[in-house]
């Protein structure tokens, strides 16, 4: 990231973030605060201000990815689920995936062509997940 100012961003007081993402062209942020919620924010001038908060997952999320061309965010946890969200109109819409795994999902991936995800668990098992 040579030649890129250094910003730093105040949105979450007292409160450890367990996992963030950027956008394709790092207009959004979405950010777990160590809870079972990713915050979205929106980058307004050279301000961020919260533009919404998605809350699927029963227990705390562990790590997400947020596609670049296709705009979809793929969030894990320790519900041992997935959810992959797309956003149309401004809302954001989850759809959950099955994961049938015994532990905790850990992290996820998008493939470079976004058809496809990969998300690790503490059984040290990979799932492949085809999601159209």
């Amino acid at each position: 990231m040579a030649g890129r100012d250094k910003e730093t961003i105040n949105l979450v007081d007292s409160v450890a973030v367990t996992c963030h993402v950027f956008n394709g062209d790092q207009t959004k942020l979405a950010l777990c605060p160590n809870s079972n919620e990713v915050h979205i924010y929106r980058k307004s001038g050279s301000s961020w201000s919260q533009e919404c908060v998605l809350s699927e997952h029963g227990q705390r999320v562990l790590d997400m990815d947020w596609g670049a061309k296709r705009n979809r965010l793929v969030t894990c946890g320790e519900d041992r689920n997935a959810y992959v969200w797309t956003s149309e109109g401004g809302e954001w819409r989850p759809m959950l995936v099955l994961l049938r795994i015994n532990r905790a999902a850990t992290c996820v991936r998008w493939s470079p062509n976004e058809e496809k995800f990969a998300v690790g668990c503490g059984a040290r098992l990979i799932s492949i997940c085809y999601f159209e």
